[in-house]
């Protein structure tokens, strides 16, 4: 197979399957990668990446094949936008807080 038959068939569902195998080692079966398979798989997720990969997190491969570096400006403005969004989602202010009462722990 070649580069092109395995990017037209790989779907988000199996390159997050291949991502999680390379990370852990394992399939989801539990069965081990051989060496020889976590390589080949490792490649698959950076061909994957260089093509789908608008937005890639630090360390990964951008689309157009470039490895993506975030400088700390970048993560704090990413995790800035990322709080505020869940903070939107959850109807919450800077002013709420989560109070108790002691027999309530």
């Amino acid at each position: 197979m070649d580069i092109s038959q395995l990017l037209a068939v790989m779907t988000p569902e199996i390159y997050q399957r291949i991502l999680t195998a390379v990370e852990t080692g394992k399939w989801l079966d539990g069965s081990v990668l051989t060496p020889q398979l976590r390589d080949s798989a490792m490649q698959a997720v950076m061909l994957y990446q260089s093509r789908h990969n608008i937005n890639a997190d630090h360390m990964t491969v951008a689309a157009g094949g470039e490895i993506k570096f975030k400088s700390k400006a970048e993560f704090k403005r990413d995790f800035a936008n990322n709080s505020l969004s869940s903070r939107d989602d959850n109807n919450t202010t800077d002013n709420d807080i989560a109070r108790f009462d002691h027999d309530q722990l």
